[in-house]
């Protein structure tokens, strides 16, 4: 048994079969074949060792007249351990005793060569790990023929173990099918991320390097709550967290069953449980998990689902469909909150050394201005159809707020003109996710009608801390003290200026801050729809009075660990 610590990113936990990709996204299958089909399995794999064998010489003949010997000795070494004996006889064993494909064969004798290499203590022979898997993508590719296996064709239930997920994959997967997945690099706000708990599926990210430690069709445990990845567990491992599974339907269970009533304290605070979405589909699970409305409806995906930029028709069918199955309860619709980096096509050529800090979101809209009025006019056109709101995102500036709204009223009377019908005037707020943004609120707030708190970038932006990366990611803590100070005077100058706030992100959710979230004032949360009956239980639970003391003791606190220690007291006292 092998055990990863990564980001847990997606609550619950997956116990499976492994479908493991490789860096180029090629299914490592895991099928036998019959005995009678041993001999031509057998040859096929020895076709494509000589094809790999001549491609490595081709690139040794070739770098020798280029560069000299001692590199073309690289591609020798290559070649020497291709044609191994002790290798070629592991995986014809495996074949002619097992009736192992060819393809798993390889994939399974390599990676436990690489994985011997990668426990190394001397650096260069753990670096020969690379050159081991480098040998077993050669050798898929020819066993393959490039052949891609694509995630949508899954049709028995596994885990998914892969270097990187596109948002586009993770968004493709079936949940019927996926049970959950684990991957090696990513963060906790990142668009897989967002997916996975989108979709309900329970995910680990930035786990590092352990694709050469699993085989397709070990069993694997992917712990989405505590960020463990346990690869090929013993029977008390996988007994423990088949109860713990078990334990978490029954409560789910439990919970829903209340969803539609309101979310009351104890004494009366009524308490708004609005969903995030990223989808028109989600609509149902929203309202099924007792929505209030949707807090967040993120339009990224429109730009990463397709090989286009998305015009003003698919934005328009897009928002209009929510807003008429969301049937009068509020939509607030965010507008592009993406990079250049992320955006391929025009935008690919733009350099981005530090994306976070870069062009993107409010910044890309107005850079861009074709591409942020198409997404207006879309949203107004939709408004006529359902009681719609526009957030912008980032905003850390007056001048960035007033030249967006100026962009807004622009395509207001572009549509007017027209005789496009759309509902106006249509409520327009910020999103408070960057520290100036809290320190001008009082010149920001005459100018909105309302805000929502978006703690994923505000945590990140005023700790200084990548939240994508995996190296600082015990630093990025929702619960640090000055981040909670930060939202304690976002939330004082909302009430004092008369405007509604909000708050969103993966704090939202956790039910650890639910208490403290009312007890600072919050009256409105936005979570994932799957969270929508746990946190409405948590507020009914608590008093708001009692939430408030709470508040004050947290505000006089040092640090993250004290805060959660405290939280987490506070929760036993209603969940034991």
């Amino acid at each position: 048994m092998i055990t990863h610590m990564g980001i847990p990113v997606s609550p619950g936990v997956a116990i499976g079969e492994a479908l493991v990709l490789d860096q180029e996204r090629i299914r490592i299958p895991r099928r036998f074949v019959s005995r009678d089909a041993v001999e031509e399995e057998l040859e096929r794999l020895r076709r494509a060792v000589d094809q790999v064998a001549d491609d490595i010489s081709q690139n040794r003949d070739l770098i020798t007249a280029e560069l000299g010997e001692q590199y073309g000795a690289i591609f020798a070494a290559h070649l020497a351990m291709l044609r191994d004996p002790t290798l070629q006889q592991s995986w014809e064993r495996l074949i002619r005793q097992e009736y192992y494909s060819p393809e798993h064969a390889v994939s399974s004798t390599l990676r436990k060569y690489a994985a011997v290499f990668e426990r190394m203590p001397q650096r260069y022979l753990a670096e020969r790990a690379h050159d081991v898997l480098d040998l077993e993508r050669s050798l898929l590719r020819r066993l393959l023929g490039l052949r891609r296996e694509e995630l949508t064709q899954i049709n028995t239930p596994v885990v998914v173990l892969a270097h990187d997920l596109t948002p586009n994959e993770t968004a493709s997967l079936d949940r019927t099918k996926v049970l959950g997945f684990a991957t090696e690099i990513g963060g906790a706000g990142g668009h897989v991320a967002i997916v996975a708990r989108a979709l309900e599926i329970p995910a680990i990210v930035g786990v590092g390097p352990f694709l050469a430690e699993v085989e397709p069709g070990d069993l694997v445990i992917v712990d989405g709550d505590s960020g463990q990845l346990i690869l090929r567990p013993d029977p008390a491992t996988r007994e423990h967290y088949q109860q713990q599974a078990d334990k978490a339907r029954t409560l789910a269970r439990g919970w829903e069953r209340h969803c539609h009533e309101p979310a009351l304290t104890l004494d009366q605070q009524h308490v708004q449980v609005h969903a995030n979405i990223e989808f028109p589909r989600e609509v149902e699970v929203c309202l099924e998990r007792g929505a209030d409305g949707i807090g967040l409806y993120r339009t990224e995906f429109l730009y990463l689902s397709g090989d286009h930029e998305p015009n003003e028709e698919e934005h328009f069918q897009a928002y209009r469909e929510v807003a008429q199955r969301m049937a009068g309860r509020p939509v607030v619709i965010r507008t592009l909150d993406l990079g250049a980096d992320k955006l391929g096509g025009s935008y690919a050529d733009y350099q981005e050394p530090n994306p976070f800090l870069g062009l993107r979101s409010i910044r890309l809209s107005l850079r861009h201005m074709p591409l942020f009025r198409c997404q207006l006019r879309a949203i107004l056109r939709a408004s006529a159809y359902g009681n719609l709101r526009i957030m912008f995102p980032m905003i850390a500036t007056v001048n960035e707020l007033r030249r967006a709204k100026a962009v807004l009223a622009d395509a207001q009377e572009d549509l007017a003109e027209q005789g496009v019908p759309f509902s106006w005037p249509i409520p327009v707020g910020i999103m408070i996710e960057v520290p100036a943004a809290v320190l001008m609120l009082d010149q920001l707030l005459p100018e909105v009608d309302f805000v929502s708190i978006g703690t994923n970038d505000l945590a990140q932006y005023v700790l200084a801390v990548d939240r994508s990366n995996r190296e600082v990611a015990d630093l990025y803590r929702e619960t640090d003290p000055a981040v909670i100070r930060l939202i304690d005077t976002t939330v004082r100058q909302c009430q004092a200026h008369g405007k509604a706030v909000s708050l969103c992100g993966q704090m939202s959710a956790n039910p650890l801050c639910t208490p403290l979230l009312i007890g600072l004032g919050l009256r409105a949360l936005s979570v994932p729809p799957a969270n929508i009956p746990e946190i409405k239980h948590v507020c009914r639970s608590v008093s708001a009075a009692d939430c408030q003391k709470l508040a004050q003791r947290v505000l006089q606190m040092e640090s993250a660990r004290e805060v959660e220690h405290c939280l987490r007291e506070e929760l036993k006292k209603i969940r034991p």
